[in-house]
């Protein structure tokens, strides 16, 4: 088991989680005390970017949508005319290269200063800035917040960090613009139910979100397969993410019997990992990965071997999308910052 199923498990709802999680609770408190501090005073002189600047967070860690949904910003900006610059904190190799291959014509900056980044960007062509995973970044400013709450999440420990999942309590979401509810394996009824409560607690607009797989691309070739290929078929699902059971989940609802073998988050592929792909590749019917493992495994696969299939995921809005259009809009307005 890894440290990502680990933490899934003790966050979780079952008797056992809730008694094993009991010794972090003094611990989650000193966390929510620290962050409830920040949240005060850290954005006091934050620092404004030398362009437009679109931030997307979460409350949460992990596994919400949050790269997708700033990849969807980007290539929005693109269709606008616009360059868009995607700032990255640099935490792990894999989310410039999945940024770079999702929009090409972004410019995509992995620096821990933002600010430093913005000024890489913004020489290298950016007309606008998109900072993914920069909720809690109090000291930069932003001419449009959004925070992404996953539907999935609303059944996990309500308790911060260590002892659940949260970075901060839904009170944060008052510095939010814009709140975007995601599911992904969550019903459509459970994430409705979660987005009507966010928007009767504090009339911040609001949309829904599914994140789902679209169809499969070859992960050297790029030839398009429909997931109806799996329907009925033995699929090794290799998935190095925040959340590994999102994409079995997804492959499953396609008719897939699917076996997944979990990494954690921005896992290193070593040899012995890449082996036994490469033997379930041989020996089973498909072995399905997502973009963020298929950037570190595309160039060392044997070109012997056949080729795993990469789960495109795609956003599709399911309520008020056009209200981040318009959002998106008026920051890229010439007018449309002050």
């Amino acid at each position: 088991m890894t440290a990502t199923q680990v933490l899934h498990w003790l966050w979780g709802g079952s008797g056992a989680a809730r008694v094993a999680r009991v010794p972090l609770i003094p611990l989650a408190g000193a966390y929510w005390a620290v962050m409830k501090l920040r949240a005060a005073w850290g954005g006091a002189d934050a620092v404004r970017l030398p362009l437009p600047t679109i931030a997307v967070g979460n409350l949460s860690v992990g596994g919400t949508g949050k790269t997708p949904l700033a990849a969807w910003i980007a290539a929005y900006c693109v269709a606008r005319g616009r360059t868009p610059g995607v700032l990255l904190r640099g935490y792990g190799g894999d989310e410039p290269l999945v940024h770079r291959r999702l929009v090409p014509q972004a410019v995509v900056v992995a620096n821990p200063d933002r600010v430093a980044g913005a000024v890489a960007a913004r020489a290298q062509g950016a007309q606008v800035l998109v900072l993914d995973d920069a909720y809690q970044l109090l000291g930069v400013g932003r001419d449009l917040n959004i925070a992404v709450v996953s539907a999935e999440s609303a059944a996990a420990s309500p308790w911060p960090l260590p002892a659940g999942p949260w970075r901060e309590g839904r009170d944060a979401l008052s510095r939010a613009d814009l709140i975007v509810v995601t599911r992904k394996w969550a019903s459509a009824e459970a994430a409705g139910a979660l987005a009507d409560q966010l928007g009767r607690e504090g009339g911040t607009p609001l949309c829904l979100a599914r994140l789902a797989v679209s169809h499969l691309e070859g992960m050297r070739s790029g030839g398009r397969q429909e997931l109806a290929v799996l329907a009925g078929r033995q699929v090794v699902a290799a998935a190095g993410i925040a959340d590994p059971e999102s994409l079995a989940q997804q492959l499953r609802t396609a008719g897939a019997r699917v076996q997944l073998v979990a990494y954690q988050d921005h896992h290193a592929y070593r040899p012995a990992d890449l082996e036994r792909l490469v033997r379930a590749a041989a020996g089973g019917d498909y072995v399905v990965v997502t973009e963020k493992d298929a950037v570190k495994l595309r160039r060392r696969w044997p070109g012997s071997a056949v080729e795993p299939l990469v789960a495109v995921l795609a956003v599709h809005w399911e309520r008020n999308g056009r209200a981040l259009e318009q959002a998106v809009d008026a920051v890229l307005a010439p007018a449309g910052r002050a």
